[in-house]
């Protein structure tokens, strides 16, 4: 059973880990808008039938 235990507390610690990186990179972390112009073919979009 301390194998178990063992096993279950590092399983624990690596997701409380990823856990709180998460959270810090939630609160520190701020996105930078930008414009984004995406060209797209006249073929695509005057598809004759």
């Amino acid at each position: 059973m301390p194998t178990l235990f063992r096993f279950l507390f590092f399983c624990g610690v690596i997701a409380g880990l990823i856990y709180g990186t998460m959270i810090a990179l939630v609160t520190f972390v701020e996105p930078v808008e930008r414009n984004v112009t995406v060209k797209i073919p006249s073929e695509r979009v005057n598809k004759t039938q």
